[in-house]
């Protein structure tokens, strides 16, 4: 018969309206000042900011509390390489024109292109990994058995959401990177077969003359987004 053990929720904290709608108002507003950035500075990111902000994304929801993701958080120069030349090749064969012109177009307002110096230059990359199965603390033939994960998808993008969010509130700027095909991560970091790569997290400080392109300012209205039924 399966645990159905419950315990009590002791540290949900119920605000007034007013202050929660300001509550609200004041996240919209910080979190509209996250962007995407592709000019990162040098400067160094202490590891616990970043063990922190993983152990944020670690808290998300996820299909039956199988919690099925890994994050390797990459710090290495020699590593960094690595990833930067596997992108770098890989997106030369991308803005080539394998992506299709319709895809290509859409890039153009962004101004990127193959090269990704930041891969180097930024203190952290975090890659993201989604695993088909996780560890049971069931053993079989001495070794711990692998149990089926679900709703794979859904929970890592929630907690590839979650890190994003956490980077940001901790004074970090981020860019969301996938390049295609990005198996070459599993490899570098040498995680196991049933693992896959979901996305490559550049993180640190952006550089004295980072820029945001304008079009990337431009949001949808609540309007466009959200109906209310």
């Amino acid at each position: 018969m399966q645990n159905h053990e419950q315990q009590a929720l002791a540290d949900f904290i119920e605000y007034p309206e007013a202050q929660m709608l300001r509550r609200a108002e004041d996240f919209y507003k910080d979190i509209k000042r996250r962007h995407s950035i592709r000019m990162f500075s040098e400067r160094a990111v202490d590891k616990a900011i970043i063990e922190n902000c993983i152990k944020a994304a670690g808290t998300a929801p996820n299909g039956a509390n199988r919690q099925p993701w890994h994050f390797a958080a990459i710090h290495s120069a020699d590593v960094k390489r690595q990833v930067r030349e596997q992108a770098e090749a890989h997106e030369r064969r991308f803005y080539g024109g394998s992506a299709g012109e319709q895809w290509l177009d859409a890039l153009k307002p962004l101004g990127t292109d193959a090269q990704k110096p930041y891969l180097e230059t930024a203190p952290w990359l975090i890659a993201v990994f989604s695993q088909k199965k996780s560890s049971s603390d069931e053993k079989q033939n001495g070794s711990a058995s692998k149990q089926q994960n679900y709703y794979i998808h859904e929970s890592v993008g929630i907690a590839t959401g979650f890190l994003i969010t956490a980077l940001h509130h901790a004074g970090l700027a981020t860019l969301t990177h996938t390049p295609k095909p990005m198996s070459f991560l599993s490899k570098i970091c040498k995680r196991p077969d049933d693992e896959r790569p979901y996305m490559l997290i550049i993180t640190g400080y952006p550089s004295a003359d980072a820029t945001v392109p304008t079009h990337a300012l431009q949001k949808k209205t609540l309007d466009e987004i959200a109906s209310f039924l």
